[in-house]
């Protein structure tokens, strides 16, 4: 693949896609990952306007400082970023102590940090009259439906979203991101314990890939006992996420009905 090019042709399609809109710009939240890295130097990339955020809910500090790292990078960089670092914890508090406890498990308050932050892009976007941009790869958002339905997936445009997650890593070392974020182990940032991605996926994003393409008949040829297993893991997530990875299902009603 020429990153290159992949660059300059993501950079025009962001530009164009505000060119023919009457908005300034875009919004994207900095998670201290690879993805929303990315993202932002594309948009940065572009000229127009770009409002990133740091948006920690009782976050490890590695993750913390690594956008912070990424967003000094940026400004110094670009002239066309402003950020804003907003602690959302009190937040995500208070909003525990009204739901009843006995639906406070692990993965329902990890969608709600990302939904809460979901909200807070929108309250700068609809503001600042941007949009606001998925930071979601192709094998995450279409593959195994790793992100929140109306969190993280709430977005108005996905520009990475073609590409597989180790196709972003190789964008991102062309585009000369800052190395402790490539360096870093994928991980949502929506978890106490700080776990990484594999550790809730039960796989790499290589085997992952393979996966994907060895479903869509890419890639065909006899497997061994973890290409089995790994198929297994991401047909399961593939199943169990559909209702995030289909299109909302729309009740058709009979002509001779209405």
């Amino acid at each position: 693949m020429d990153f290159h090019k992949i660059e300059k042709y993501i950079v025009r399609w962001l530009a164009n896609y505000i060119d023919n809109t009457s908005l300034n710009g875009f919004v994207v939240g900095v998670s201290g990952g690879i993805d929303s890295a990315v993202t932002s130097t594309l948009c940065a990339k572009t000229g127009f306007s770009t409002t990133v955020l740091n948006m920690p809910i009782l976050q490890k500090s590695n993750q913390y400082l690594r956008s912070d790292e990424h967003i000094k990078w940026l400004k110094e960089s670009y002239g066309n970023i402003s950020s804003e670092e907003i602690d959302l914890s009190p937040v995500f508090n208070s909003y525990s102590q009204h739901l009843p406890s006995g639906i406070q498990d692990h993965l329902t308050m990890a969608n709600l940090r990302s939904r809460i932050r979901m909200a807070t892009l929108y309250a700068f976007a609809s503001s600042e009259k941007k949009i606001v941009v998925g930071t979601g790869n192709k094998v995450e958002d279409f593959g195994v439906g790793f992100f929140t339905k109306y969190g993280d997936g709430g977005v108005d445009i996905s520009p990475i979203a073609d590409l597989m997650k180790t196709e972003v890593f190789k964008l991102a070392n062309h585009m000369g991101i800052v190395d402790s974020i490539q360096k870093a182990a994928p991980t949502d940032g929506l978890w106490e314990d700080d776990r990484s991605d594999e550790d809730q996926l039960g796989a790499t994003y290589e085997e992952l890939e393979w996966a994907m393409k060895y479903t869509s008949k890419e890639v065909s040829h006899s497997i061994d006992k973890r290409q089995s297993d790994v198929l297994k893991i991401y047909n399961d997530l593939h199943s169990a996420n559909s209702h995030k990875i289909d299109s909302i299902p729309i009740c058709k009603i009979p002509l001779e009905l209405k």
